[in-house]
């Protein structure tokens, strides 16, 4: 088996070590299979994880695996095998008291919540759907975060008026009052960060958010086929029925659920990876206008160190301002909406704190986390420092500055043949 583990693909997902009758023994998740599972074989074994999991391993005869697409669906995946054959190392491991649930309570607003199976035994609540047992508890609360904002959900605020009946629900008399009444208050903290969908503040029908529900419920489940083609026939039928910004809100959660980027649950792994042999992706963003006029947006890539030019591109901006941040918005999101093309590791900005912040906000609409670095410059354009993560800038600094230059260089050029054209036509292009 330990050549074996050799073999094993390095991505995220399940491993199980099976018995002498291929009965199930241990499952398992990983963010790279081929290291998880060699880790099983090291000599300290006992030191790290104790004799209880050395016996496992010796008694062990193979190990199968399944691939998932990130670590957040394998932390799912890893829950549902483990409920379905209930592996007794995984017990003898950690007591199943302790073992976490996702809970979601029967209520007319459903709160999303976590629970530990001891606490789950003798909860007064109701309970509609419960998913699980999740071993790790921190790591669930971190997948939790980054799933709530593909779908926000209630789990703590108030329904308003402290009652079921919300808004979208009522008569027009009362609709009124219960408006009147809205307005003069404010959203919860989450809801106005985006993580809850405004339960509190009547925003939403007990319809639509009997929907977003059903939605968490597919994909706990693990059932992510079905969820994209129920999402993709929503926002079919969304823009069909001209409601563009609801199927603009579903596109974004197709894409989320797409490109995972679960940093969070990658931890020292992801820190890692920087160092290692896998292509690392810097995409910088910079723009270029005079007075507003002719704003252009440019992105430029550089994979280990080398300018990728083929995969450079232009935005032309189609708001007319002079606002760079706004420029920056739009430029992300346009070439966010772009699915098919490869994520980056590291986003570059041209500019301080301002633009970092942007960024970063922009990042999080689509429920991405990818590291933001901002290059801050002088009064003659030179570079005097870099704001983000050192460790990143340490490991990659002079991909980095290339990167922002290409940047700079292609907008200003891009820029400048806006403005040839326009003089050579009189017309504004």
């Amino acid at each position: 088996m330990k050549s074996l583990a050799k073999k094993l693909p390095d991505c995220p997902g399940v491993y199980i070590f099976r018995g002498p009758k291929r009965e199930v023994f241990y499952v398992g998740k990983a963010t790279s299979l081929r290291t998880r599972v060699a880790s099983y074989f090291r000599r300290d074994l006992i030191a790290t994880r104790g004799p209880i999991i050395v016996g496992m391993v010796e008694t062990a005869r193979t190990v199968d695996f399944i691939e998932t697409g990130s670590v957040l669906e394998a932390l799912i995946l890893e829950a549902h095998l483990i409920k379905k054959y209930q592996p007794p190392y995984n017990t003898k491991e950690k007591d199943n008291k302790s073992f976490n649930y996702v809970v979601v309570t029967k209520e007319d607003f459903p709160r999303v919540i976590t629970m530990r199976a001891r606490e789950l035994q003798g909860a007064t609540l109701k309970v509609k759907y419960s998913f699980g047992p999740f071993p790790q508890g921190t790591l669930l609360r971190e997948a939790l975060t980054i799933v709530r904002k593909i779908f926000p959900f209630r789990d703590k605020c108030t329904p308003l008026d402290g009652s079921p009946a919300y808004l979208f629900n009522q008569q027009p008399r009362v609709k009124k009052e219960l408006s009147q009444k809205r307005l003069a208050g404010k959203p919860c903290f989450n809801a106005q960060i985006g993580l809850c969908p405004g339960i509190c503040a009547g925003t939403v029908s007990k319809r639509e958010y009997a929907k977003t529900i059903q939605r968490i419920k597919l994909f706990f489940e693990g059932k992510r086929k079905i969820l994209v083609r129920s999402l993709e026939r929503d926002m079919k039928l969304a823009a069909k029925n001209q409601k563009f910004e609801e199927a603009g809100r579903i596109k974004k959660m197709l894409f989320s659920l797409s490109h995972i980027q679960d940093v969070a649950l990658l931890k020292s792994d992801f820190e890692s990876k920087l160092s290692s042999a896998e292509t690392f992706r810097i995409e910088a963003y910079d723009a270029a206008h005079i007075s507003g006029t002719n704003t252009v947006g440019v992105m430029v890539v550089v994979e280990d160190g080398q300018v990728q030019k083929s995969q450079y591109r232009k935005f032309k901006i189609r708001t007319s301002t002079n606002d760079d941040n706004a420029s920056l918005r739009e430029v992300l999101s346009r070439r966010f909406g772009h699915t098919e093309w490869k994520m980056p590791k590291l986003i570059v900005v041209d500019g301080g704190t301002a633009q970092v912040n942007t960024a970063e906000k922009s990042l999080e609409e689509w429920g991405l986390a990818i590291p933001v670095l901002g290059v801050v410059k002088d009064e003659h354009h030179r570079p005097k420092n870099i704001l983000g993560d050192k460790r990143l800038l340490s490991a990659h600094e002079n991909a980095v500055l290339l990167a922002n230059s290409e940047a700079h260089r292609f907008a200003i050029a891009y820029h400048r043949d806006l403005r040839g054209k326009e003089m050579r036509t009189g017309k504004r292009t």
